[in-house]
């Protein structure tokens, strides 16, 4: 029977910091506060010295009815309540395979790696639906243990649970986990075309959808096409996550 200790690997255990460890975090949660507003997307922090949260966003995306306070309160509890069963196996398994990539990783890199992940959420009333998490680490010890992470949860894009994707900050590499081989695989970085590259470029500078299509002389329902298909390609929600993710991993 998994417990919450079954979410934090021996390879990982913090031990006694040190302190420029303590140094590295003065009044950041202050940034994150602040970043907080600014997006639609639920944070949380996880400190792996305490096995639990040390800040969780008011956004309600992630916290299944209760308050903030209430699922900081609950931690790693959380998930035991509000994830179903398979889900949780899952979660358990990344938890694993994550701490293993890292532990292979050279130090100075350890934290320009980002793990995206997706699986269910159920409320009291069983209703359940299908988030992304996209979780890398804010500090590490001097000996390189990840000591406290940030994550990010939106809705996802997908139709199922895993997706596990693990990607380098400026997309030079992106692995998969293959669930059904038990590895991870290399991912091509992914290329835009022309036609992609001139609508987010357009969408960068404000243009709505009929400005695009007049300048770039194609239809308005044409524009739209391409926009569904760059979506898919991304693996993003929005125009805005598109611009995002194009910016960060130098698409463009």
């Amino acid at each position: 029977m998994a417990d919450i200790n079954s979410f934090f690997s021996l390879k990982n255990t913090i031990g006694n910091l040190t302190d420029n460890d303590i140094n590295q975090t003065a009044n950041y949660l202050e940034a994150i506060e602040a970043f907080t507003r600014t997006t639609y997307k639920s944070i949380y922090v996880i400190d792996y010295e305490v096995k639990g949260f040390e800040y969780v966003s008011d956004n309600p995306l992630f916290l299944c009815g209760n308050s903030a306070a209430k699922v900081k309160e609950m931690g790693y509890g959380f998930y035991f309540k509000y994830v179903p069963e398979k889900d949780l196996e899952l979660l358990l398994k990344i938890n694993t395979i994550g701490f293993d990539f890292y532990e292979k990783i050279p130090l100075q890199e350890r934290k320009d790696y980002s793990i995206s992940y997706d699986f269910h959420l159920k409320n009291e009333e069983g209703k359940t639906i299908l988030i992304n998490q996209k979780l890398t680490p804010l500090f590490l010890t001097e000996s390189g243990k990840i000591w406290k992470a940030i994550c990010f949860v939106s809705l996802s894009t997908q139709q199922n649970s895993g997706n596990i994707t693990i990607i380098k900050k400026d997309g030079a590499q992106k692995m998969t986990y293959d669930l059904t081989t038990d590895c991870w695989k290399s991912v091509k970085k992914i290329e835009l075309s022309m036609r992609e590259k001139e609508i987010l470029q357009y969408s960068i500078r404000g243009y709505a959808i009929n400005e695009i299509s007049e300048k770039i002389y194609i239809s308005p329902d044409t524009v739209k096409f391409h926009r569904k298909k760059l979506y898919e390609k991304l693996g993003v929600a929005n125009i805005y996550e598109a611009i995002s993710y194009a910016t960060i991993n130098k698409l463009l």
